[in-house]
């Protein structure tokens, strides 16, 4: 009797974890299932239904990828239009954070209902009217006006991003250090960001992913002389084979995932030092 019942409470025991595993196991397969489909098809060549593997592996067609100087253009130009975008939004949207954070005014609310329009608009009507305005400045067409359309769609998650870290921030620490005869730029080093590290990289994140997954108002106001990774990847998949469509999105998606697994790095880091610290 004694082992009957053992047995009925390790199979109870078995069934329990299951339903644990079973669904983390299934969010896994769906986030890393993509990513080794893109893998195989980047890295094989003569795979033909219905077999269920590749007939021959090689790095030649990713290589081959790489080494195009299209590509490296959409790269360079993709890398460089992001990381000025998420600069700009930072030193934009840091100032605005900071006062609709801690300042209570008449009319906020409604500053932030605008901030938030542009997340919620069509990106179409938006990219149009960003179009008109880019022309009449002269601003179509290069670089600059990119990167000026692409604040607008990553401002707001910036500036949202910043608003959750000054809603626990306290001035106070600023005064104690300013008393105390800290300078502005010893206050902001040595007070403001240690506090505001890991929301400034979380912030960071957001406007890095955001401007680099932009492909409509890139196309809009590029005029087809910005090219990036996602203009290059539309158009492969438009009419491409296999192969060179998996090794463009495997371009496409490195840097995020880079970025994403440093900002994780910065925030273990920032959180070990603040648990020393206290």
């Amino acid at each position: 009797m004694r082992g009957a019942n053992l047995l009925v409470t390790f199979r109870a025991a078995l069934l329990r974890r299951a339903t644990r595993a079973v669904p983390g196991a299934l969010c896994i397969a769906l986030l890393v299932g993509p990513i080794v489909a893109l893998v195989v098809y980047a890295c094989s060549t003569r795979w033909f239904f219905p077999q269920l593997l590749p007939a021959e592996w090689t790095l030649t067609p990713l290589l081959r990828q790489l080494g195009s100087p299209q590509t490296r253009v959409a790269l360079r130009a993709s890398l460089l239009t992001a990381g000025v975008t998420t600069a700009l939004a930072l030193v934009l949207g840091l100032p605005a954070a900071r006062v609709l954070g801690l300042w209570r005014f008449r009319g906020r609310t409604l500053v932030l209902l605008i901030l938030f329009l542009p997340t919620v608009v069509p990106p179409l009507a938006i990219g149009m009217g960003l179009n008109i305005l880019a022309l009449r400045l002269g601003l179509a067409g290069s670089l600059l006006g990119v990167v000026l359309v692409h604040l607008v769609p990553v401002l707001p998650y910036t500036i949202f991003a910043l608003l959750g870290v000054f809603a626990r921030y306290d001035e106070g620490y600023e005064l104690q250090a300013r008393t105390l005869g800290a300078g502005p730029l010893r206050v902001w080093f040595r007070v403001a960001w240690p506090l505001l590290g890991p929301g400034l990289t979380v912030a960071a994140l957001f406007a890095f992913l955001v401007s680099w997954s932009q492909y409509l108002l890139t196309l809009l106001i590029g005029g087809g002389r910005v090219i990036t990774l996602p203009m290059l990847l539309f158009a492969a998949v438009a009419g491409g084979n296999p192969t060179s469509i998996a090794g463009l999105a495997l371009l496409f998606a490195a840097p995020p995932v880079l970025a994403i697994a440093l900002a994780a790095r910065a925030l273990a880091a920032g959180s070990a030092e603040v648990g020393q610290q206290y």
